[in-house]
């Protein structure tokens, strides 16, 4: 049976004399002074299944800081699992035996870590908050809150790409119903891959859009094919006796159907009939169809999703909210305001936000929650007075508010913000809590060496 803790760990090494390892000794202290933080991941690594027989598999201990190592590092889940087998400093902080043990595999890693959903880590970074509070490391009264993009793991795309891939994917899933099924399995299709993937790299090489045009009509009329060919495949296996093999891949034909059905209406919209199609109307890939196109003002187009986040005068993160879609800055100012209200139990006394956040309405609606000062990088027609009680104090804020920059980067630098390799949306929030929470875990952990 799974349990929180190794009730009886084997022999563990200590760790080495070395700066890192210092702070994972500490980090490794915060998570055994709050075990609530554990209860909470316990939680979610049994709710799928719960047994009381076979191997006890990993803990959520280990789970936990396994993922914090693996988030500070940048490890995929092989070299993570590496790395817990041959560091003994690495070893020590996951709690997992080592002496004539056989090491933890990578696949064993992942299915412990994608079982911690987010919403588990967001308490878990409240519960550092609170420690940090405790410890006089942040006290909530200066804010700095400003919005960056996390990039979610796909190719940069273009309508004739989405359609290959999605040629190719549907082609592939049929392929192996047909192989998994066998010969009583009788549904038939044409394998277009190759003339889809020519008429791709014809398009991508063509010399303007004239060229382009029949090639795309062309790549179209596959794809449509390749669609009917699926949709029929899976009227076949729902039709036919409940097995979860076919269960398994009429599901993922249908899935990959339905985008694929929306890839061919986007690319008939925009190529054929010349028609500006919105941005929230686009599916940008049909492997993370949850990610959104961020243009922020004239910068190059990012493609991902939106967060909002809220830094201290430490530099901790104490907030971090997930967009949908691009909305403006200024939309946000007040909500965010009020999540440190809720964090906090108390505004916060002074807040700084980027020039984007600025309006007079936000103005007023954060000085009626009682925020004493508010600096906007960027004035766009309010007065000083309005904002701060004096110039002076308002070239602070603005002075402040620069940091917040510095943690993004500290983010996307050292934890792996700038682009999340986890699949699903769920997957991108646990990516970005994780980084999250194991950096504010390490600017604790530094505090207390300091």
């Amino acid at each position: 049976m799974r349990q929180i803790v190794e009730q009886q760990p084997g022999l563990t090494p200590v760790f080495l004399e070395h700066e890192h390892a210092h702070e994972l000794a500490a980090i490794s202290d915060i998570i055994d002074e709050n075990p609530e933080i554990l209860n909470l991941v316990y939680r979610d690594i049994v709710a799928e299944v719960r047994s009381d027989t076979g191997r006890p598999g990993l803990t959520a201990e280990n789970a936990l800081r396994a993922l914090i190592v693996k988030q500070m590092n940048g490890f995929s889940y092989e070299e993570l699992a590496f790395h817990l087998g041959d560091s003994r400093t690495y070893s020590a902080f996951c709690r997992l035996p080592w002496l004539d043990e056989k090491p933890v595999s990578g696949s064993a890693l992942c299915d412990v870590i994608n079982r911690i959903q987010p919403n588990t880590l967001e308490a878990i970074n409240r519960v550092l908050v609170g420690v940090a509070k405790d410890e006089g490391v942040e006290k909530g009264r200066k804010v700095r809150i400003d919005c960056t993009v996390t990039e979610t793991n796909i190719h940069a795309p273009t309508d004739s790409s989405l359609l290959w891939d999605t040629v190719r994917v549907l082609t592939r899933l049929m392929r192996q119903a047909t192989e998994a099924l066998g010969d009583s399995f009788d549904a038939r299709f044409t394998d277009h891959t190759r003339r889809a993937k020519r008429r791709n790299l014809g398009i991508h090489n063509a010399p303007n859009a004239k060229k382009r045009l029949p090639l795309y009509r062309d790549l179209l009329k596959v794809t449509r094919k390749t669609l009917g060919y699926a949709a029929s495949m899976a009227v076949t296996l729902a039709a036919g006796p409940v097995d979860i093999t076919r269960l398994a891949f009429e599901h993922e034909l249908r899935h990959f159907v339905a985008l694929g059905r929306r890839v061919v209406d986007q690319t008939q919209r925009r190529v054929i009939e010349g028609e500006q199609v919105p941005a929230k109307e686009k599916i940008v890939s049909i492997f993370e169809p949850h990610t959104d196109i961020i243009i922020k003002s004239r910068r190059e187009t990012e493609f991902g999703h939106k967060i909002c986040l809220a830094a201290g005068a430490s530099s901790l993160v104490t907030d971090c909210v997930f967009e949908d879609g691009n909305p403006p800055d200024s939309k946000l100012a007040v909500g965010m305001v009020e999540r440190q209200e809720e964090i906090f139990d108390r505004v916060p006394r002074q807040v700084a936000f980027d020039g984007g956040f600025a309006s007079k309405d936000n103005l007023a609606a954060i000085k009626g929650m009682g925020v004493k000062d508010v600096a906007f990088h960027k004035k766009r027609g309010l007065a000083i007075a309005d904002m701060a009680k004096s110039a002076w104090v308002y070239k602070r804020l603005r002075r402040f508010r620069a940091g917040v920059e510095g943690v993004i980067s500290f983010l996307k630098r050292c934890f792996g913000l700038t682009r999340c390799t986890w699949t699903t949306l769920k997957g991108f929030k646990c990516y970005v809590w994780g980084s999250i929470v194991s950096a504010n875990l390490l600017i604790l952990a530094r505090h207390r060496l300091a």
